[in-house]
């Protein structure tokens, strides 16, 4: 069962780093977010000393605008590493990953650290929070 569980929350991720991918023109599918979170997550960024929390509809909403403005493009971001550990109903992924595109026309590359809680609901497995710091 926990490998099952291990192969869930690895769909999951997946879904969740590929939800923001527009390399060779793909429209992000931002709505994957939503799919992967129950209604009530939260995001959480802490980088440089600043942490913003947002629900869902505050986080999505300003990506989807730079995905699909011009700002932000030919952009991906995968995970490099992690450690997945599951106690019954939930679930912590520790993930590194990486991430490149083009901002305001400039390449530019990145790495940091995401921590993911997930619960395992009667519909499957969702995550309940996200924090992340960039390198």
């Amino acid at each position: 069962m926990e490998a099952d569980a291990k192969s869930e929350l690895d769909r999951l991720m997946s879904v969740l780093f590929g939800a923001f991918t527009n390399v060779g023109g793909i429209r992000p599918n931002l709505t994957a977010v939503r799919d992967v979170f129950i209604p009530q997550g939260m995001i959480i960024k802490n980088v440089g000393g600043e942490t913003r929390v947002y629900d869902l509809d505050a986080f999505i909403t300003p990506r989807e605008k730079i995905l699909t403005d011009g700002t932000l493009t030919e952009f991906s971001e995968w995970e490099v590493a992690e450690r997945t550990e599951i106690f019954g109903s939930i679930a912590h992924r520790f993930s590194a990953y990486g991430k490149s595109g083009y901002r305001n026309g400039e390449w530019f590359e990145g790495s940091g650290h995401k921590t993911t809680q997930f619960i395992r609901t009667p519909g499957g497995w969702k995550a309940i929070s996200l924090a992340w710091d960039d390198l």
